[in-house]
């Protein structure tokens, strides 16, 4: 990346039509199409696990949670134009936050239940 384009990007000037802008839509596109799968890729990695009604009610959290979050993503793609500052509010939005937070608990959650099944006496 070169002094001037990063001083455009420092700018808030858009990144639209530039190597990053393409990338930066690319990934984008490849975070829309995660979320859209995390709802079903929960319901498989806590498939058997105990209390089943715990799990189902936080589904609904995660889906709701997933489902802001791609309304939010999907309306910065839709934008002509993809500007820093449009990117830093992207980043700062708590339906993102909220997600994350929901994958951070998961991931400790299923963590938790690898080591409780890991050390149960198969005999």
């Amino acid at each position: 990346m070169s002094r001037q384009h990063a001083s455009r990007i420092g700018e808030g000037r858009t990144l639209l039509g530039s190597a990053s802008g393409g990338q930066l839509r690319e990934f984008l596109r490849h975070a829309v199409e995660a979320l859209a799968s995390l709802p079903s890729a929960y319901t498989a990695s806590v498939h058997g696990l105990q209390p089943v009604k715990r799990y189902e009610a936080f589904h609904a959290v995660l889906a709701r949670d997933a489902g802001d979050s791609l309304a939010v993503m999907e309306l910065v793609l839709a934008q002509p134009a993809l500007s820093s500052q449009l990117i830093d509010n992207l980043n700062a939005s708590m339906h993102l936050r909220a997600v994350l937070t929901d994958l951070f608990l998961i991931d400790e959650i299923l963590k938790g239940a690898r080591i409780e099944l890991s050390s149960v006496d198969p005999t």
